[in-house]
């Protein structure tokens, strides 16, 4: 029976292959950090890593290394349980407190990856006479947890807050019992920021719950880094937000949904993301306790990490490339060409620069890009560098106007 599903499986393959859509994965035999030894995949030896979401440097700082190392001989390597069995230890509900309060939120509950987070709200809180509002450039776990429930669906374009307004309209006419606003705090593949004072305003004027998808923001955005709720002043108006510990708070796995407390204990009782996978590791909810402590005295980082996007995005414009507007660690360079952006990433690991071409369907076509993620653990050095390879990898590609 395989033998004839194997040849339609190599000619997708071969597809994707010939329209530069294949996506290899490069092996990396160090601990993640500012540079990384490549062992397979591309050019061997140490490059410069400008495609994590190591946003603060975090992933291998050796406090939030030590303490995973602590919590080894403390809490055990793993769970084997989920949390309503036998799986729920004293780290879990410290942490679950802490991010809590770290976001302004009444209660929180974690999940294995935001992907479940997200994956998990939806089904549980609407129901098919309920409506769900959701930006058309959300992340693919929100689209998906979408699918999973039996709400009404709306989608409004990106950021436009007048398409928004229409679609709740819709939703209120069509005698909608409970309306939920979902969008990404940042988005992933721009860089830009949802402009959430505006949407908890027509969240108020209809009567709508607001849902942030924060994976891309806390731990560095905002004055405290508490996220894309903070930088707008509406850490009290947000009801639900989801987020991810494997990205700036130390980048290992593991989710969550922080929110009202009803919200939270609704989730515990019918989430089946939450209810029928394993909890999260307990070496990942102690690294993570110690994350939150580095937070707290966080701000040179915070302001190191602004300063090389101001100065990477500075000096790629002005060497002529196109990159999306922003402020945010996320700096998309747009090539166009699918096959186009995979080359000049490998010019670049040639030249010692490991980043990502991004393509159809992550994103849409004739969109593709670079995108490049500053961290704080990056130099100006790494960063000059960095803008001098895409150079070089220009003029070697031919492409003048990339």
């Amino acid at each position: 029976m395989f033998e004839s599903v194997r040849e339609d499986l190599r000619s997708t393959l071969d597809e994707i292959r010939a329209a530069g859509l294949h996506k290899p994965e490069r092996v990396i035999g160090t601990p993640q950090n500012a540079a990384v030894a490549v062992t397979s995949g591309g050019a061997a030896g140490e490059v410069l890593n400008f495609c994590a979401n190591n946003y603060l440097g975090l992933a291998d700082h050796p406090e939030v290394v030590a303490a995973a190392k602590a919590a080894l001989d403390r809490w055990g390597y793993g769970m084997a349980s989920v949390r309503f069995i036998c799986g729920t230890q004293e780290v879990h509900k410290e942490l679950e407190a802490r991010l809590s309060a770290f976001l302004g939120q009444e209660d929180t509950i974690l999940y294995s990856s935001c992907f479940d987070a997200n994956g998990g709200v939806f089904e549980t809180l609407l129901g098919a006479e309920d409506a769900v509002i959701s930006d058309a450039l959300n992340h693919a776990s929100i689209i998906d947890g979408i699918r999973l429930s039996k709400a009404r669906r709306f989608r409004y374009a990106n950021r436009d807050l007048a398409e928004l307004e229409a679609r709740l309209k819709e939703a209120t006419e069509g005698g909608a019992r409970r309306k939920l606003i979902v969008t990404d705090g940042v988005f992933s593949m721009d860089g830009y920021v949802a402009p959430l004072a505006e949407i908890c305003d027509l969240a108020d004027r209809y009567d709508a719950m607001v849902m942030v998808d924060d994976s891309h923001a806390v731990g560095f955005v905002g004055p405290g880094g508490r996220g894309t709720p903070e930088l707008h002043g509406v850490m009290d108006r947000v009801d639900i937000i989801t987020g991810t510990l494997g990205k700036a708070l130390g980048g290992a796995s593991g989710g969550y949904v922080a929110a009202r407390a009803e919200i939270v204990e609704l989730l515990r009782q019918r989430s089946r993301p939450y209810l029928f996978s394993n909890s999260l590791a307990p070496v990942i909810a102690a690294a993570s306790l110690k994350v939150l402590d580095l937070l707290e005295s966080a701000g040179d980082l915070r302001e190191h990490l602004a300063a090389n996007t101001a100065l990477f995005r500075t000096k790629m414009t002005e060497a002529g490339f196109e990159v999306l507007p922003g402020d945010h660690a996320i700096a998309p360079v747009m090539i166009g060409d699918a096959a186009e952006a995979a080359r000049m990433a490998e010019l670049l690991l040639e030249r010692g620069v490991y980043v990502i071409g991004f393509s159809y369907p992550v994103v849409p076509m004739g969109a593709a890009r670079i995108r490049v993620q500053l961290s704080a653990a990056h130099s100006t050095a790494d960063v000059e560098r960095a803008v001098a390879a895409f150079i070089d990898a220009r003029a070697a590609l031919g492409t003048a106007g990339v």
